[in-house]
Formats: C-alpha cells, structure tokens, sequence
C-alpha cells in the first residue's frame, strides 16, 4: 500500500504553486505520522504526538513543495527538451528530493525522528534486498522513483494521445510500445529483478557464536512503578530456561535486553552479588545486559559486559538517548509551554561516547540500544569498528500490544539486510527474534511470555555495498536536492522578471 500512498500524495501536489503544495503536504504529512505512531500517546495522552506529528508534518509539506516546484519546471518548456527521457529524469527528481526530506527527518532537530521512512515499510518484501546495495535511503528512492516514473509516464503519454489528431493512424502503435512506456517499463522492471535475482550472503565468515537471547517479560517502562528488583527477577527465572534448549549446553553468550536489570549491580552489593553467582557458578559464560547506571552526577542507560571470574569488563552507553522521552533539550523553554508534560520527565540521561564494541574472545560485537537501531550512523560505525554481529537491547514496555514492536523489529530485520551481519533484537517484552545476515529468521518468541532463544549465530567480516557507498549516497542525494530547489528557484525569479 505504500506505492498507492505515495502515488496519491505525488499526483495531490503535482502541477500546484508552492503555497499550496505545502498546504496539502502539511495535511498528508500529519496523517502520514499520525497513522503510524499512534503508540507515543498510550501513557502521555495526545500531545507528543500531536506536537511530533506537527512537527514532522512541516518537513513533509516543505518536502512536497519542492518536489512540486521542480516537478513543474520539468514538465515546462525547457523540460521539454528531455524528450521521451522525461519522465525518467522528473522520477530521479522526485526521487531525490523525497529521500532528502527523510533525511532531515531522520536527522534533525534534536537528532531527529529516525521513523517513519519509506524503506521501513519492505522488510517483508522482495525489494528489501535493495538495503543490501544502498541502505534505507536507496530503497526509498527506488519507491518514489516508481511512483514518480510511472504517473509521469502516464501523463506524458496521455498528452502525446492528445496532441494527435488521428491516434489510429499515428502509426505510434499500442501504448506499450511507446517510447516513454518503454522506458519507464524497462526500469521498473530492474528494480524489480535486481532483488528477485539476488542471492543475499550468510554463511560464516569468522566462525559462529551460540547466543542465549532472554526475554524476561518484565514491566520495564519509563513510566512503569514495579517493585524494586522485580525485573531482574524475571530475567533471572527466564533465564533458567537455557539449559532445556537443545543447544542449551552450548550457549557461549547470553544476552538480557535493556533495563533488564531495574537494580544497578555497580552500585548495590546485593544485585551485584546476584549477578556474580549467575555468571561464574550458573551460566559460566560472559553475561551482557542493560540497566541503568551513574557516574558522578550523569545518569546512563547502558549496556554491560559481565564475564566468569572477572566481573564487569566494559560497558556501552546509550550515544543517542530519545528526546523528551529520556531526556529534555532546551529544557527551560520547553518547560516554561508545557510544564505538566515536561515535568513528567524526572531525570535525563546523558549522551554515551564510549564505543559499542565488545570483545568476547577473539569475537567483536556491535553493541546498540533501542531506537538506535533506526539510527544509520550508529550501525555503520559499529560495522566499521569490526563487529561481526549485532546485539539490539531494547525495552518495548511502554508501548503495549501497539504497533511499535513489530515496526521496530521490522527496522531490525532490514539492518540485518543492509550491514550484512546477524542481528540479535532482544526486547523485554517482545518482539524479541533473530535474524541472520540475510534477513531470514532464526528465532523468535512470542510477546509477552518469558523465554529464551538459543541460537547458533553466524559472524561475518565482509562489508556489504551499503556500508561502503551508503554515506556517500546520502551526501550526493542532500546535494542534488540543494541543487534542484536552488536551480528552480533561480528559474521562478527570473521568470517573473521577464514578466
């Protein structure tokens, strides 16, 4: 259904002035987010998401706007000159501006929203593999390109019908056959084949790992109140159901998700002690979990590496905590408008600068936190840093039985895809499962029931294309777009002027 949204939003502005592209943008925009993050306001009410919607809605209409300005200087007079290629090149356009505007959305203020992309909405399709090649912002073009491509073509084509007087004896031939259907048929169809055709990697490359992946079914939220010590004791329990799996005497790693641990074991004799008996004497192998910890006056949401007989040996701290959900920015002014909203965020956690790679042996694992798998630095750095795997905490509890944890472990899933390594999405609720570099599923547990999943993990050291070209794209597709509204700008000024 998403190659009919996007073809109705592009036909809505198409062919309007900028004023009133942005108008309707805005309004598509809004309901575009609205639609799919309903689950921020289950335990803050409706206005976060009406603010984020409003907010998000204003990059979407700007976005719009452009791609309607340009849109129409193409199929002016001097895009005429293009010929039958025009629609290919009004669809590149088009393209290129939609994928920029995702990236100022994914990027700014405040880090930015890193939802809601087009490309998220493929993890169970064929043109998921697309991730393989150029990330998320590939595929996302490649989504607007073929809606671009094909309305234009229609246009194009309609207009060629209509300019002719005798269409039976044009000697055109059959719309198929039309130079426009041609080529627009003919790239379509290599976006289509380039992923049908695709054989995508996952065998070892260095070795396999047997990952314990624990789902504790904790209620583990921001806004939750359990009884102190609760969620480790779920974890605990849950855990205790290694060893019946039947790769259970194997397992070489286990893995907690985020906040797994509602007692900081650095800071409490008893947690601590808790945690030492389960790894040295229970598990005998390296334990990683998430809780939250404090040094000095910073509170961190973090990710720990506890090993047999050594204790805690590194630790990763959340680089990108979420806005107004972990922490304030600008804190004063968005205070002094909602003071009842902001006041229901106590503490605010600070920005992590240690690195996400643990070392277990001779094996690198790439360490990331919740959202930030939507984060495309984050994953690329981590790959880059040499991780073999990756391990995604994350804590869905504040979220319910909402879309939120099956749009997650879909971003999950395309990750996979894209950095070519297995990733290990653990939740504290659900959707906890693991995928190999191919994107297939190895394992997963159903929502909200504790469990486990064993599993042999295969770790890969080669680089996919999008790791390599991947910001490199970005930058080029920022910069086209710059040119185009620039260029088209200049056009509308100097049109009016010779008027």
């Amino acid at each position: 259904m998403i190659f009919v949204s996007v073809t109705a939003l592009l036909v809505s502005v198409r062919g309007q002035k900028f004023g009133k592209a942005f108008a309707i943008g805005y309004v598509g925009g809004f309901f575009f987010y609205v639609s799919q993050i309903e689950w921020i306001s289950l335990y803050l009410g409706p206005v976060p998401l009406l603010a984020l919607a409003i907010l998000e809605g204003f990059f979407f209409a700007l976005g719009m706007a452009a791609i309607s300005r340009v849109w129409s200087w193409l199929e002016s007079g001097k895009g005429s000159k293009l010929g039958v290629f025009r629609p290919a090149v009004i669809a590149f356009a088009v393209a290129t501006l939609w994928t920029a505007r995702e990236w100022v959305s994914t990027n700014l203020p405040y880090g930015g929203f890193p939802w809601s992309r087009l490309a998220m909405s493929q993890s169970e399709s064929v043109f998921g593999k697309w991730v393989f090649y150029g990330g998320q912002a590939l595929l996302t073009f490649l989504i607007v390109f073929v809606c671009a491509i094909t309305i234009s073509s229609f246009r194009q084509i309609k207009n060629r019908l209509r300019d002719s007087k005798k269409v039976a004896h044009s000697g055109r031939g059959p719309l198929w056959l039309m130079p426009e259907s041609i080529i627009a048929g003919g790239l379509i169809l290599v976006i289509i084949l380039v992923p049908a055709l695709t054989t995508l990697p996952k065998d070892a490359q260095a070795g396999s790992m047997v990952i314990a992946a624990v789902q504790g079914n904790a209620n583990a939220g921001l806004f939750a109140n359990p009884t102190p010590g609760s969620i480790l004791r779920n974890h605990l329990q849950a855990t205790a159901k290694i060893k019946s799996q039947p790769l259970g005497s194997k397992v070489e790693l286990v893995v907690w998700p985020e906040n797994a641990s509602d007692i900081n074991p650095l800071a409490d004799a008893g947690a601590g002690n808790t945690i030492r008996r389960l790894v040295d004497d229970y598990l005998k192998v390296p334990l990683i979990f998430g809780t939250i910890t404090k040094r000095g006056n910073a509170l961190y949401n973090s990710s720990l590496l506890w090993k047999p007989g050594e204790g805690l040996t590194d630790w990763y701290d959340k680089k990108r905590p979420v806005p107004f959900a972990e922490y304030v920015p600008d804190h004063d002014f968005w205070y002094s408008l909602a003071p009842d909203l902001i006041g229901l965020i106590s503490h605010g956690y600070t920005f992590g600068t240690r690195d996400g790679i643990f070392n277990v042996g001779t094996k690198k694992l790439g360490i990331l936190i919740c959202f930030e798998i939507a984060i495309d630095d984050i994953s690329r750095d981590l790959v880059n840093s040499g991780a073999t795997v990756i391990l995604s905490q994350t804590n869905n509890s504040d979220f319910g039985r909402s879309d939120e944890t099956f749009q997650q472990v879909a971003i999950a899933k395309l990750r996979a895809i894209e950095t070519g390594r297995a990733v290990v999405n653990d939740s504290t609720v659900g959707v906890s499962a693991i995928f190999a570099p191919d994107g297939s599923t190895l394992a997963q547990l159903p929502t909200f029931e504790p469990g486990v999943m064993v599993t042999r993990v295969p770790l890969r050291t080669a680089l996919t294309p999008a790791m390599v070209v991947g910001p490199a794209f970005d930058l080029a597709v920022n910069f086209l777009a710059l040119a185009f509204m620039i260029f088209t700008g200049g056009w509308h000024k100097f049109k009016r002027r010779s008027a």
